[in-house]
């Protein structure tokens, strides 16, 4: 699928204000992409469709993560918040054709994270916290940490989010704590080296 026809697809699926958070998040990816050299063109596609199924009802997306067999059913046990993320891939893929599983898992991965992601992941995940449009406590050091390093901008992401969901005293996905425990040893190791 080329660049025109996803965001035309997109765009049919978002609010006017979320679909400006998409452009900002593709212009974020791609800075991203060119200071940590990922391939563009996957990061791009998986910046445009991150976000499908945002505006999906919770049923639906409950049914289309249920229905897709690579996907857990755990994913509709931890709010509705994340439930865009993984039924959007699967809907990408069902209903836009796309099967490049680097788009896909970025897809998956934007709102959590995950234990080994790979280069296109993290720089999705991250420009979808980081993005001009956000305003959060703590954004300004995650926006620098980016800067300086990937994994270290990842890392002060996923730390914010856990924190502000035991602070609601919301569940945290397992993924997201396995990615913040695995960078946080990585950063440890390269700070020792």
């Amino acid at each position: 699928m080329n660049e025109q026809r996803a965001f035309e697809a997109v765009k049919k699926q978002l609010k006017p204000a979320r679909y400006e958070h998409t452009l900002r998040v593709v212009e974020t990816a791609e800075e991203l992409a060119g200071k940590y050299h990922a391939r563009l063109e996957k990061v791009r596609l998986a910046a445009i469709l991150h976000d499908y199924a945002k505006y999906r009802p919770a049923s639906e997306m409950k049914d289309v993560i249920r229905s897709a067999d690579w996907l857990s059913d755990e994913w509709c046990s931890y709010g509705e918040a994340i439930l865009h993320a993984p039924a959007g891939a699967a809907l990408v893929r069902s209903e836009l054709g796309i099967t490049d599983e680097d788009v896909i898992r970025a897809i998956v991965y934007h709102t959590t994270g995950r234990a080994g992601m790979t280069l296109i992941e993290k720089i999705v995940f991250l420009a979808d916290y980081i993005e001009p449009g956000r305003k959060s406590p703590g954004i300004e050091s995650v926006r620098q940490a980016a800067d300086d390093s990937l994994d270290r901008g990842c890392l002060l992401a996923l730390a914010n989010t856990i924190g502000f969901l035991t602070s609601k005293k919301q569940p945290v996905f397992p993924d997201t704590f396995h990615a913040y425990n695995e960078l946080v040893k990585l950063t440890m190791r390269g700070l020792k080296s």
